[in-house]
């Protein structure tokens, strides 16, 4: 008796579900696809699974109230978000149509007079940043999803209290998740009696309600620096050493960096203010500053003749995402950023699991003449990933593509740069994480210089790689590729 009472609650629960995967508008057909089969495929586990991951949601009010902060963060400082004019005057027209998609799938827009520094390595990152942080003045504002306990980890968080120490205005926030083992830290403590104000991003106090009422996977993987409102550092490095001491096996970590000055700056500074007033309401936005003035220019120091653009530095703005944004914003955003290209497409990630269209623009630029350039990490922390990675090879090689493994460690830079004038860089990896899960930043500008400067260090990680040819791929073991495709059909969901 009870058996089939317990069948019926089940086939009603596989009904229901099948129903409500059906009737979504956010799911591609491949995704609703996937997702039926494992509620089909795997009795019982498969209704758990769909409740546990199936839904992207943060509970009842977190969009709309989010949404609100962003509202109140735009109108309070409208100078922040950039302007069409500057997008017209000073991005070379061919280039437009990616500025203009971010512009409108954001609340950032173009800005200039900005400048920066790609950082040579982790120590030059770690040198420079603890030394802006000892040399401010007003705020430091830090947002990371892992912050370990580790040196970057300690020289960060004991920068930050000498600077509470001597009257600054501290505001330390990481992922609940990523930064967990830091939360419950003793340094974490005595970050918070040195004065810093501390908060955590998506919590999970509550494992349980969180459990039943949104996702554990729904994560900020934003990695936000902010001086004084006047430098920032951005790029693909949580507050981690490269030993990367919780995946030893992988290390070292290889990440991309710059330490930024300008308007763009202030972007970020909003985007750290909307995901600290999400958690802690009461702030009062006054306490945010930002400083839209154009960065000091290099060189000489003479005066810009350019009233939109000041001599040697760049247009920019911030690229973000997350949740709560609208649906596809990321892969439509690529889309047409790679679709713009002319002569060049260099991209690295240490995590592909595309969706189609994405794979599909990138065959489609390759079969167009563009010399199209992907580099990946040869040994992959995630199993599945690599997977599902290599799944797409065959069509990638097929079309064109030149595909790169690198071999010193584990590749972490999330890069893409165009005809070397384009660049992005941030934290978003080529994955449907990315894409649907995480909160991400990123920042896209227009500046030969500096892009030269990114591709001269993607061509780095190139000379430190295997080139994947189409007849290595060709002499895969038949059960390796089978195995690569299983797992790539469950990419959609994965």
């Amino acid at each position: 008796m009870l058996l089939d009472i317990l069948l019926t609650i089940h086939f009603l629960l596989l009904v229901l579900i099948s129903l409500r995967v059906l009737s979504r508008h956010d799911l591609s057909a491949p995704a609703r696809l996937a997702w039926i089969v494992i509620l089909f495929i795997l009795p019982y586990l498969g209704v758990v699974v769909y409740w546990m991951f199936g839904e992207v949601h943060l509970g009842r009010n977190f969009a709309r109230e989010r949404e609100q902060v962003i509202d109140r963060l735009s109108t309070y400082r409208p100078d922040v978000l950039g302007s069409e004019t500057a997008l017209t005057q000073a991005i070379k027209p061919e280039y437009h149509a990616a500025f203009a998609y971010s512009a409108n799938a954001t609340v950032f827009r173009t800005t200039v007079g900005n400048r920066a520094d790609l950082m040579a390595d982790a120590n030059e990152t770690r040198r420079r940043m603890i030394a802006d942080f000892d040399a401010a003045t007003d705020h430091i504002h830090v947002l990371y999803y892992i912050w370990l306990i580790d040196g970057m980890g300690i020289d960060t968080a004991q920068a930050l209290i000498r600077a509470a120490k001597r009257g600054v205005t501290c505001r330390a926030m990481v992922d609940g998740m990523g930064s967990r083992k830091m939360v419950r830290s003793k340094i974490w403590q005595e970050m918070k009696d040195a004065g810093v104000q501390v908060s955590v991003a998506l919590p999970i106090n509550n494992f349980l309600k969180v459990m039943m009422f949104s996702r554990i996977d729904l994560r900020n993987h934003r990695k936000i620096t902010v001086i004084d409102g006047k430098i920032g550092y951005s790029g693909s490095r949580n507050c981690a050493d490269p030993e990367f001491r919780v995946k030893p096996k992988f290390a070292p970590w290889v990440d991309i960096m710059m330490r930024v000055e300008g308007p763009v700056v202030a972007q970020n500074q909003m985007l750290f203010a909307s995901d600290w007033l999400s958690e802690n309401p009461s702030t009062p936005l006054e306490s945010f500053p930002f400083f839209t003035q154009p960065a000091t220019a290099l060189g000489d120091g003479a005066e810009s003749t350019s009233e939109i653009q000041p001599t040697n530095t760049f247009a920019a703005q911030v690229f973000s995402d997350g949740p709560t944004q609208r649906h596809g914003t990321t892969p439509q955003f690529l889309g047409a950023l790679i679709s713009q290209a002319q002569h060049t497409l260099i991209i690295s990630t240490p995590y592909f699991v595309p969706d189609y269209s994405l794979v599909s623009v990138l065959c489609a630029t390759a079969y167009r003449g563009v010399d199209v350039t992907m580099i990946f990490p040869k040994h992959n922390d995630s199993i599945v990933v690599a997977a599902t990675s290599h799944s797409y090879y065959w069509q990638l090689l097929e079309s064109g593509v030149k595909i790169y493994e690198y071999k010193p460690g584990l590749l972490h830079a999330k890069t893409l740069t165009v005809d070397g004038e384009i660049s992005l860089i941030g934290s978003t990896n080529l994955d449907l994480r990315s894409f649907d899960l995480n909160y991400e930043n990123n920042i896209v500008f227009s500046d030969r210089a500096l892009t030269a400067d990114i591709v001269a260090r993607q061509h780095q990680y190139i000379a430190d790689s295997d080139e994947v040819t189409c007849a290595q791929v060709e002499n895969w073991p038949l059960p390796y590729r089978i195995r690569n495709n299983i797992v790539a059909t469950m990419g959609p969901i994965l």
